[in-house]
């Protein structure tokens, strides 16, 4: 991995996440929890976020195909832009564990970390060039408030080269972290590599 970015409380160090609620064991888990664990993640079996969600399996798997769909399809919105959309959620939600998550895969799709390190510092004004600082602010405007984003907001995201579907995409990007942040706070807490457990500043 790249250099160790720490600012604010948040880092795009590998963490773990505790649940708070009692998660299922797998030794008495039904089959179809078990199915469903086995189609959400590849670490799904030993991460307390999917074997807390895998309590409702059918949810579960809603829940799984909708992520993948939006942030694995092909086409539109290049991985990478769809990961800084989520990563800026993430940073203004205060959820460290998703913004993490969202700074690592950046990283590894973009080759660089300058971004992770500005959207650490200050989410506002984020970005290398005007493309990135325009998905950027959108971000932290859908955020913060989506009841004022309009036609101009989805004008400036035009004006830097984005076409309907890369719009669509992010604020699906936007909008589904928006609701994983909520869970991933209500639910648990981040685990450092040391073990020490905090809350984003």
């Amino acid at each position: 991995m790249s250099n160790v970015i720490k600012s604010n409380g948040f880092t795009n160090e590998s963490l773990d996440w505790d649940a708070w609620l009692d998660v299922i064991a797998l030794e008495d888990a039904t089959e179809d929890q078990i199915k469903v664990l086995e189609e959400s993640n590849p670490k799904a079996k030993t991460s307390d976020y999917y074997l807390f969600l895998a309590h409702q399996p059918d949810i579960l798997r809603q829940r799984s195909a909708a992520f993948n769909a939006i942030m694995y399809a092909p086409g539109g919105m290049s991985r990478a832009e769809r990961e800084l959309g989520s990563l800026v959620v993430s940073r203004i939600n205060g959820c460290v564990y998703c913004a993490s998550v969202h700074a690592q895969r950046f990283e590894q799709l973009a080759k660089r970390n300058d971004t992770v390190q500005q959207v650490f510092d200050n989410p506002y004004g984020s970005g290398t060039d005007a493309r990135e600082k325009a998905i950027a602010k959108f971000s932290a405007e859908l955020t913060e408030q989506p009841d004022a984003v309009d036609a101009a907001k989805i004008q400036a995201l035009k004006d830097v080269g984005l076409n309907d579907l890369e719009v669509l995409d992010l604020i699906h990007s936007i909008a589904i972290f928006a609701w994983a942040n909520r869970l991933m706070l209500n639910l648990g807490e981040p685990v450092f590599p040391d073990g020490s457990k905090a809350e984003a500043q």
